[in-house]
């Protein structure tokens, strides 16, 4: 098959791997997987290859992309909180929704009574890092609320640390939780059966066996897609860091300076530019560029290949010290990070090619 570029490559055999290596770790500590898809937008092969590695729960923040996947033999989570605007979508298309404003889960208890069904919902508790959840202190009194409801199921407390104030999950904070669920079943003797405890950036408190007892679920995604926990940026033993890669053509390639000629002003991004002199350089450009990707989150995989910088079309790459005498026509090959994933499997201008038959070498 010739394949259009520039392009993702995805080896799912490595995505199952890395399912199962997850799966196993948090197994062994009583702790369910919800499979996160956002990354690489809900991609039916994608999810299928999760699924093979023993994942049976996926999880994403867009509705369109649950609805995308509604026949796929598997429980599905609404990650983002519910837009009260798509509450019939949201109990239509998830079996469980995470939410943190009242007036949003009245408004799902009355869509779940016209569809004639029950809903499940995580309260989100915001523990620090202040992005979505009920402060500590207004958790009992949003639940007694939440009882009072209609077709509404509350199945655990829920979090999230890391993706927007850096916050670390660790026993002070995650603690908050386990106290809550103490305190919940105290004032209404009910047993919330799930404790939510965060995203990969949780997973280091798997590996160092230090996350309380209580927590009980995990929404992972990069962990998956790319072996490695998001607080420190640690790999997992015996995962894949190559499960996606990208790949772009070269289409030109000459001898150039390193430094422009002329007064330096804005580039096309608002920014004003700053460059090293490193003299005369090999410098290809590669038909692709910050339309289709981040390209700050680039790694080549040779490494004598570094990054000089990218317009909206083009990335300029020198090659200067690379053992390989590139041409035009040849593709250059780059490893990816979490965001830089996302803009390449989000862009309509990347293909995506999955290779289901990958002999894969152990780690």
């Amino acid at each position: 098959m010739r394949k259009e570029y520039p392009c993702v490559e995805v080896k799912l055999s490595k995505i199952t791997h890395n399912a199962k290596q997850v799966l196993s770790m948090c197994n062994a500590k009583g702790i369910e997987v919800i499979g996160v898809t956002k990354v690489f937008c809900a991609e039916s092969p994608i999810i299928q290859a999760m699924l093979r590695g023993g994942i049976t729960q996926v999880g994403d923040s867009r509705i369109q992309n649950l609805k995308k996947i509604k026949d796929m033999k598997c429980r599905k989570m609404l990650l983002r909180i519910s837009m009260e605007s798509e509450v019939e979508d949201v109990v239509k298309y998830s079996d469980v929704s995470l939410n943190s404003e009242l007036d949003t889960i009245k408004a799902l208890s009355r869509a779940a009574r016209r569809l004639n069904k029950f809903h499940n919902i995580i309260l989100m508790v915001d523990v620090g890092d202040l992005r979505e959840g009920v402060l500590v202190e207004d958790v009992i009194p949003t639940v007694q609320e939440i009882f009072k409801l209609d077709n509404i199921n509350l199945v655990g407390l829920g979090t999230n640390v890391t993706c927007y104030g850096g916050v670390l999950p660790d026993r002070d904070n995650l603690g908050k939780l386990v106290k809550l669920k103490r305190e919940i079943k105290e004032t209404f003797n009910i047993e919330l059966p799930l404790i939510s405890g965060g995203n990969s950036s949780s997973l280091y408190m798997v590996m160092e066996n230090t996350m309380p007892r209580e927590i009980n679920q995990l929404r992972i995604g990069e962990a998956i897609v790319l072996g490695r926990e998001t607080s420190f940026g640690k790999s997992i033993s015996n995962c894949y860091d190559d499960a996606f890669i990208l790949k772009g053509e070269i289409v030109e390639i000459k001898n150039k300076p390193t430094v422009p000629t002329g007064k330096i002003g804005m580039d096309a991004f608002g920014q004003t530019p700053h460059f090293e002199d490193k003299g005369i350089r090999r410098r290809a450009i590669i038909a692709l560029g910050r339309q289709d990707a981040k390209v700050d989150g680039l790694i080549p995989l040779d490494k004598s290949i570094s990054i000089f910088g990218a317009s909206s079309d083009h990335l300029i790459i020198d090659v200067t010290d690379s053992k390989k005498s590139f041409k035009i026509g040849d593709i250059v090959e780059f490893k990816m990070d979490y965001g830089c994933l996302l803009a390449a499997m989000t862009s309509l201008y990347v293909n995506k090619y999955y290779e289901k038959e990958l002999a894969i070498a152990s780690i």
